[in-house]
C-alpha cells in the first residue's frame, strides 16, 4: 500500500532526566520527499532521528512509520527503512567489501556482489574495495556508510549529518547523488543538518528546530 506519509510525527517529548532535549515536536514527511532537520547542536535533532528508529523511547507522543507504530512493529518498520550517519562508524577491521556484505546479509540482498560494485562506483569508491574499513579518511567511511545505507533499497533513507566530515566539493557530490537516488528509486529521504547550504540545495522542505522546537518550517526560501 502506498501511504502518502510515510513519516509521522505527533507531540514528541523527550526528556533525560530535568532536560528536555525534544518539545512537543510535529511534524510529517510526505511519499517521495526530502525533508530536513536543520538547527544547532543540541537542538535536538539527533534525539529526534534516534526515537524515529525505535533506538529512543519518547517520554510522550508518538512516532509512525508506513502508518505503524515504531514501538509495536519495529522490526517490519526497519526492513523498509536505512539510515546512515557521520557519527557512527563500521567495524574497523574488516575490509570496505566485507562490511558491506554483511550487511547485504542481513538485508538479504540479491546478487550482492554486483549490488556492492554498483554502491561504490555510485559514491566513488570502487577503489576502496580491498581496503580496511578502519584505514579510511572520514570522508571515505562517510560514503561507505551511504553505500551500505543504500543496499536494502529502502523506502525511507534516514541521514544523520551525512555530509559532516566532507569536504564542500565532496559534500556536493554526495548531495547529488542522494538526489539522483532519491529520483530513480522514489525514496523519501529524512535528514538531519546544521548546514543551512546543505539542506538547502538538497531538501524541499526544512523544518528549522531550536532547544527541541520546530520554530520554523518551509521550502529554503521560506525558512531564510
Amino acid at each position: 500500500v502506498m501511504f502518502k506519509t510515510i513519516v509521522e510525527v505527533k507531540n514528541l517529548n523527550k526528556q533525560f532526566g530535568k532536560f528536555t532535549a525534544v518539545q512537543d515536536l510535529s511534524f510529517s514527511v510526505g511519499n517521495g520527499e526530502i525533508v530536513g532537520l536543520l538547527g544547532a547542536n543540541g537542538a535536538g535533532k539527533t534525539t529526534t532521528i534516534h526515537m524515529l528508529l525505535g533506538l529512543t523511547k519518547p517520554t510522550a507522543g508518538s512516532v509512525s512509520l508506513f502508518g505503524k507504530d515504531i514501538e509495536r512493529e519495529r522490526v517490519s518498520i526497519l526492513q523498509r527503512i536505512n539510515f546512515a550517519s557521520s557519527y557512527v562508524q563500521l567495524p574497523y577491521n574488516l575490509r570496505v567489501v566485507e562490511n558491506l556484505k554483511v550487511f547485504a546479509r542481513i538485508y538479504g540482498v540479491r546478487e550482492a556482489g554486483r549490488k556492492i560494485d554498483e554502491l561504490l562506483e555510485m559514491f566513488e569508491i570502487s577503489h576502496l574495495k580491498f581496503k580496511t574499513s578502519g584505514m579510511l579518511s572520514s570522508g571515505e567511511q562517510t560514503r561507505l556508510n551511504l553505500a551500505k545505507a543504500l543496499l536494502n533499497d529502502p523506502e525511507l533513507l534516514v541521514l544523520d549529518e551525512p555530509t559532516a566530515s566532507l569536504d564542500p566539493d565532496l559534500a556536493d557530490k554526495v548531495r547529488k547523488v542522494l538526489k539522483r537516488v532519491k529520483q530513480e528509486r522514489k525514496m523519501t529521504v529524512l535528514t538531519t543538518s546544521h548546514n543551512m547550504v546543505d539542506v538547502a540545495e538538497l531538501c524541499d522542505r526544512i523544518i528549522f528546530m531550536h532547544k527541541g522546537n520546530i520554530v520554523a518550517q518551509g521550502s529554503s526560501d521560506e525558512v531564510m
